[in-house]
């Protein structure tokens, strides 16, 4: 069955391999801009994304033809490649094996994205791994309850 209308918000975490801070601020717009291309060409929108060095925030309502897990690999593995080809990092390019993808609520969209576009000023304040424990203690805890 066709499904007309759809409210299927996602946050992504990508974490560069060994969490190595590969992503180079020089570079950072970019790869935001290339990622945003292969979201937009799959039917997407995107709503907010960051590259810190080190892993990637970004949201966005997704088509329901395409699972999290699909669109996860074909992000990772198309940046991955435009990444090395175009040489934007110092060292070969890779995402770790596995990404987080946590359902948004509409009423949390503004929320999550001004997270997210402010992860200069937060990762100041706290590391990722800080950051990552967090977000599995409040969905671990969400889905408890």
């Amino acid at each position: 069955m066709k499904i007309e209308f759809n409210n299927l918000y996602t946050h992504f975490v990508f974490t560069t391999q060994d969490r190595q801070p590969l992503i180079l601020e020089n570079n950072r717009e970019r790869i935001e801009k290339y990622i945003t291309g292969i979201i937009n060409h799959h039917f997407c929108k995107l709503y907010a994304i960051y590259a810190n060095p080190d892993h990637v925030h970004f949201l966005i309502s997704r088509s329901p033809e395409i699972s999290e897990e699909k669109l996860a690999t074909i992000i990772a593995n198309s940046s991955k490649h435009f990444i090395n080809k175009n040489n934007l990092c110092d060292y070969h390019f890779s995402w770790q094996n596995a990404a987080s993808a946590f359902s948004v609520s509409k009423s949390d969209i503004d929320k999550i994205c001004k997270y997210i576009l402010t992860q200069p000023e937060h990762h100041k304040k706290m590391s990722f791994a800080e950051e990552y424990s967090q977000f599995i203690q409040h969905y671990q805890k969400s889905l408890k309850k």
